[in-house]
């Protein structure tokens, strides 16, 4: 079970849909810690650290494919968050 857990399910055009992606590329690799989405009227700011681990996954179920791009990292502080926080 999720400590907090957000979810949109929308109906995109295929240029809408990459403008969107795109979005959170560009924010990735912006190179700040924050990332901000806008999903319809909501935004959503996540801290984001330098390592992520991603999964892509491909589904074919009769007349639907689904496409998962999966992002994960883990909340814990590592070691140089650690040093820099205590100096």
């Amino acid at each position: 079970m999720s400590d907090i857990e957000f979810s949109r399910t929308h109906s995109f055009s295929r240029a809408d849909a990459a403008k969107l992606l795109a979005a959170v590329a560009e924010s990735l690799g912006a190179g700040e810690s924050d990332v901000h989405l806008q999903l319809g009227d909501t935004k959503v700011k996540l801290r984001v650290p330098e390592k992520v681990r991603i999964e892509v996954e491909v589904e074919v179920e009769r007349d639907e494919v689904e496409l998962e791009i999966e992002l994960k990292w883990s909340l814990a502080p590592t070691t140089s968050r650690k040093a820099a926080a205590s100096t």
